[in-house]
């Protein structure tokens, strides 16, 4: 199983409130729909385990992928194409973790 680690912070100009709506409203159930992913759940990060540190990414997203050459081509779609602006709207250069499960 393979999975898409997609860790961000919100831009600056960004509303949290208005990023967590349209993250659960539009981006969860559209990138769900696709045949290519398993599960999509969106993680709101918080402080490092032992310390009083906030973690230096806000949030991270976790899409497990079950054929990575399908998600190539749904990404393209312009559905996905569309969702994919609106989230650039939110995100301040996100960082696309390509993951492999080892256990």
């Amino acid at each position: 199983m393979a999975a898409l680690v997609v860790l961000f912070n919100l831009k600056n100009n960004a509303s949290q409130e208005a990023y967590e709506k349209w993250a659960i409203t539009t981006d969860v159930p559209t990138a769900s729909n696709m045949s290519s992913v398993d599960s999509f759940k969106v993680f709101k990060l918080g402080t490092i385990m032992g310390t009083n540190n906030t973690s230096p990414f806000q949030y991270c997203e976790v899409l497990e992928i079950n054929d990575m050459t399908k998600l190539g081509e749904e990404v393209t779609s312009e559905t996905m194409q569309k969702v994919a602006a609106e989230f650039q709207e939110f995100a301040d250069n996100p960082t696309f973790i390509i993951s492999e499960q080892i256990a």
